[in-house]
């Protein structure tokens, strides 16, 4: 078993898009709306929704970011200051230095928070819609993607 994605509920689809892709190097897998009985499913709003699959076309067992939008105004939650039940983060295999140089070239991510553990250099940035992203170096020149 794998995860296939993990489903964000976007507030804004233009800035979220620019962090996941400008910024964190995902590419558009697909975009499209869908009709169905989401208010049963889900306690959606609507029976429509536009789901954007972000990913890497060359990496299909990387697993999937969604973006979902039901047609009503979001408001993003504040990110928790510290872990609480429930969702914690999505975290990447990155080049760091480069990613958070796209990410503040851009003015997105938020604050970064940075250490390095074990000789692991890691950060936390966070998306538009308040999702906690974790940043992992991966060994060797350039990092990782």
């Amino acid at each position: 078993m794998r995860l296939h994605h993990a489903a964000i509920c976007s507030a804004d689809f233009d800035a979220s898009l620019v962090f996941w892709c400008d910024g964190l190097g995902l590419d558009v897998l697909m975009d499209h709306s869908f009709d169905g009985d989401w208010p049963t499913l889900f306690g959606a709003p609507s029976s429509t929704l536009r789901s954007v699959f972000l990913g890497d076309p060359a990496g299909d067992d990387a697993g999937v970011v969604e973006l979902v939008d039901f047609g009503s105004p979001l408001t993003p939650p504040a990110p928790a200051a510290a872990p609480v039940g429930g969702f914690f983060l999505l975290s990447f295999n990155v080049d760091v230095t480069a990613t958070l140089a796209r990410l503040a070239e851009l003015d997105v991510g938020g604050e970064v928070v940075e250490i390095s553990t074990y000789g692991v250099r890691m950060a936390v940035v966070t998306s538009p819609d308040g999702v906690r992203v974790e940043l992992i170096d991966l060994p060797g020149p350039g990092g990782g993607r």
